[in-house]
């Protein structure tokens, strides 16, 4: 087994066990589920956070980025995980603000990158793939590359195409809804 499936298997437990949550929820696009991933209570647990790290940095090197971001919020604590790892030495980590700042330097995109820069584009959850696919294009605008986009999770629920689209580049989820889930009411 590879350190890479150990970090996996470790990141896969860690969701499972804190970010799942069953029950009624309203989604960001309105819509109502049956159950919640919010990868957010895993990653921000040492043992998600440096799992999640170790896959993001990989996938990363594998797309020759130099940097990785996404949405705000959504993209920090992976961006975060993924600089924070030695497989991650040297990457930079960013986000994409959803409001221009009024004051300051009124930037988009926050972080110490440049435009040319390759990016590796991270989201903690993909249901709709909405706000990614609008990330996407807020990065483009400044001038940066898209060299791939990695979701933590992706619900299954369309917006892997959606992204594909806006990216114009390789998507990959590190976890499915189906792994998290499988027992799931809605599966099909």
């Amino acid at each position: 087994m590879s350190d890479l499936d150990v970090a996996k298997g470790t990141l896969l437990a860690e969701l499972r066990e804190h970010s799942l949550v069953l029950g009624e929820v309203t989604l960001s696009s309105g819509s109502v589920a049956q159950y919640y991933v919010d990868a957010r209570r895993a990653l921000m647990r040492p043992e998600g956070f440096l799992a999640a790290g170790e896959l993001i940095a990989a996938a990363a090197a594998e797309v020759g980025a130099e940097a990785v971001g996404g949405p705000a919020t959504a993209a920090i604590p992976p961006s975060c995980a993924a600089i924070a790892v030695p497989a991650g030495a040297g990457l930079l980590a960013f986000f994409v603000r959803g409001e221009r700042k009024e004051h300051g330097l009124q930037r988009w995109v926050e972080g110490p990158v440049r435009p040319g820069l390759r990016c590796l584009v991270v989201e903690d959850t993909v249901t709709s793939g909405g706000s990614t696919a609008s990330a996407v294009g807020r990065i483009r605008e400044e001038g940066l590359e898209v060299a791939g986009v990695v979701a933590v999770v992706d619900r299954l629920a369309g917006g892997a195409e959606r992204i594909e689209s806006a990216a114009e580049a390789p998507y990959r989820a590190l976890v499915t809804i189906d792994e998290i889930y499988p027992e799931r009411p809605d599966r099909g």
